[in-house]
């Protein structure tokens, strides 16, 4: 079911709580909300698996404050939800900028209550290139491209945004349906958390990181440099990358059977390993 829950500074986050058993957070990328995971909501749970999604602050159904757009502010928010719904031993999942807010959790709030993650076409270690950091998108194409765009034409930057979204061209009525979750978001959260895409840092992050990790990674990404993946791989200790071949950055949506066989099988090896039992499998 959905809930709110008012975090330190009086913003309320929308969240979508379904299911019994071992807890699986979800964190959306920009600028969308957690509807865009109701493909693995709708099946989870017949597994065994509670499912936890989050919309960000500005985004979805949360309230849309002016400021808190940071990643720090939001790795705080998600410790509010984890701590208000008293949840223990989840597996985190951050797909994009949510893979990004998903690494500043591990590191701001030492792993706090996370006993396995999952990166999906993060924006991370850095989004954009920097002097010393020579993968990414242009900082330049950021601005202009999502930023600027979106003051001027926010549905217009969206349809372009949208192409690189996924590499399959055959799920158009699927890309209408994401098109109206991002439309979902604020204009101004919009803007901000895309200026947080392309200014912060998390190479000092990823050593905190210290709980097993999968990285499912789409070879045909055209927004996060699939690069990413291997430097997350190389700076994460006890990390493990799951190519997805046929795949841009939405790896759920082009290989949508491979996707939910391979996030299940991760699952499924965290509760053997921990020895926690599920209820019996309802899937039909």
């Amino acid at each position: 079911m959905g809930k709110y829950i008012q975090v330190e500074d009086g913003v309320k986050l929308f969240v979508q709580d379904l299911g019994e058993g071992i807890p699986v957070i979800f964190l959306h990328g920009w600028p969308s909300n957690h509807l865009m995971f109701e493909y693995q909501f709708s099946r989870l749970p017949l597994d065994g698996y509670r499912c936890i999604g989050i919309d960000f602050r500005g985004f979805g159904k949360s309230d849309a404050p002016w400021e808190g757009y940071t990643y720090d502010r939001m790795a705080d928010d998600l410790r509010a939800v984890i701590d208000e719904l008293q949840i223990e031993n989840a597996v985190l999942i951050g797909f994009s900028m949510g893979g990004a807010v998903a690494i500043r959790y591990m590191a701001r709030h030492q792993g706090h209550e996370i006993a396995q993650l999952a990166l999906m076409g993060a924006a991370a270690p850095v989004f954009t290139k920097r002097a010393d950091f020579d993968h990414g998108m242009d900082p330049d194409d950021v601005t202009s491209n999502l930023i600027e765009a979106t003051y001027q034409d926010r549905p217009k930057m969206l349809g372009k945004f949208g192409l690189d979204f996924t590499h399959s061209k055959t799920k158009a009525g699927m890309m209408v349906w994401l098109e109206s979750l991002c439309l979902q978001a604020s204009h101004h959260g919009t803007i901000k958390a895309a200026i947080a895409l392309r200014d912060e840092d998390l190479r000092g992050d990823l050593s905190a990181v210290t709980v097993p990790t999968v990285i499912f990674q789409g070879t045909k990404d055209k927004i996060c440099d699939p690069d990413l993946a291997q430097l997350l791989s190389e700076s994460i200790t006890d990390a493990r990358v799951v190519l997805f071949e046929h795949s841009g950055h939405a790896m759920m949506f082009d290989e949508m059977d491979k996707f939910n066989k391979e996030l299940l099988l991760f699952l499924n090896q965290m509760a053997a390993t921990n020895q926690i039992p599920r209820p019996a499998s309802q899937n039909l």
